[in-house]
């Protein structure tokens, strides 16, 4: 059992149907996305503006990252506010909306084709993270209760409608020139409000409640999460100042600053909270939960680099890419890999034997998955993502097309292994 998570009323405030759909839909689309690494092998030699490589960072950002996170984010902010979820019906609404939105727009992207299909899909987006926003945002409201990791879960959320508003600008652009500019010129601003404003501060604001309760830890420390708070945000806005009204490459070292004293912030908690746990034993989910929060540290020094590179007017497409790919296949798909297995088992097995418990033995929410696969998934993973890095680097066809494999392969055994804890059935006491 998960200390803390019965009595906070994790399962109690939010139905399993709300949340499981965004989980089962998140895992087919890193699915995807691996398969399309497979058939986009000469993407990953060309411009970063790429069709095939827009259409695969828009199903990794927001078919998986960001599905997953609004699934779980569901279940765990009533957790973090000690409330009640105001709203399934808007929780339904969401995934409906992005569940549409989301292929109408990367069939777009791969097809580069900013018709009505794609502007369409991007207004559902739209609409799915309203009705997101919405729903937690009056759920904090009614609780009343003031915690540093909502504070995160919400500003994330309004950094992520900003993004999504640019995006839906950036699609219409193609179209009707209703910018100054080309969607392409704006294509920096867009991703790192994404990356930064949203994704970061969601992991950093979850993750720094999670893993601590995960290692029956009692290290916290509001100090440091208020400092980090402040420094991505500033960080982000001062980028922003800087790309629409400087546009000199020196400049973007602040903010860079910013964002790395706030990682290694974020670091420092993570450590104190392992060498303070209680629980010495430390599970496979949990240490590369933990390993995510250092692979963020290879995106920063790619970023510096490019940032050193444009000093000199060079603009190295390969250090784009794999400071791209390092994101959305690095930290954010390690630290979703280890609290899908934290979570998702607990949400099955409160839905299968919350009226039995206490009537005879059930199993351990971590036995409704296989270890065994976990492994085998995170062994691929890594093999695949160090492979795919250097393939792109040195370019080199034959190493990226294997390591799109092993990363299909670990896709699958994900998969896999979520399957077999949804479709749980109850065992006889």
């Amino acid at each position: 059992m998960f200390p803390g998570t019965v009595n906070n009323g994790l399962a109690k405030n939010t139905s399993y149907k709300v949340v499981l759909p965004f989980y089962l839909y998140a895992g087919i689309s890193l699915l995807v996305a691996t398969i399309l690494l497979i058939f986009s092998t000469p993407a990953f030699f060309q411009h970063y503006f790429h069709p095939h490589t827009l259409a695969i960072t828009h199903i990794m950002a927001l078919g998986w990252g960001t599905m997953m996170i609004l699934g779980a984010s569901h279940q765990l902010v009533p957790v973090l506010i000690e409330g009640k979820l105001f709203s399934n019906t808007l929780a339904y609404l969401s995934f409906a909306f992005a569940g549409v939105g989301i292929p109408l727009l990367v069939i777009g992207f791969y097809q580069f084709d900013f018709g009505w299909p794609t502007q369409t899909g991007a207004i559902l987006i739209n609409g799915a993270i309203i009705f997101y926003l919405i729903n937690i945002g009056v759920s904090m409201v009614r609780s009343k209760k003031e915690n540093v990791h909502a504070v995160f879960v919400f500003t994330g959320t309004l950094w992520l409608m900003i993004t999504i508003i640019v995006g839906l600008l950036l699609v219409y652009n193609f179209t009707y020139n209703i910018l100054s500019q080309d969607s392409l010129s704006y294509l920096p601003l867009h991703a790192h409000m994404g990356i930064v404003g949203w994704f970061l501060l969601l992991v950093i604001g979850v993750g720094s409640r999670l893993i601590p309760l995960f290692l029956i830890s009692k290290y916290d420390n509001k100090k440091i999460l208020w400092w980090i708070y402040a420094l991505i945000n500033f960080s982000l806005i001062s980028f922003i100042v800087f790309f629409l009204f400087f546009k000199i490459p020196w400049l973007y070292l602040l903010p860079l600053l910013s964002i790395t004293t706030s990682i290694i912030l974020f670091a420092y908690y993570c450590r104190h909270a392992y060498h303070q746990r209680i629980r010495k034993k430390v599970d496979y989910q949990v240490k590369i939960s933990l390993l995510s929060v250092m692979m963020m540290a290879l995106p920063l020094i790619l970023l510096l680099t490019v940032i050193v590179l444009l000093l000199f007017s060079v603009d190295n497409i390969h250090l784009t890419l794999t400071y791209g790919f390092c994101i959305f296949f690095g930290w954010i798909t390690a630290i979703i890999f280890g609290m899908t297995f934290k979570t998702l088992p607990f949400i099955v097995w409160n839905k299968v034997y919350h009226d039995k418990a206490g009537l005879g033995k059930t199993p351990n929410p971590k036995e409704l998955f296989n270890d065994k696969i976990f492994l085998t998934m995170g062994v691929s993973y890594l093999l695949g993502f160090a492979l795919f890095i250097a393939g792109v680097l040195i370019s080199n066809e034959i190493i990226i097309k294997s390591a799109s494999i092993l990363l299909l392969i670990s896709a699958i055994l994900y998969n896999g292994n979520v399957w077999k804890a949804v479709t749980h059935k109850p065992v006889k006491p």
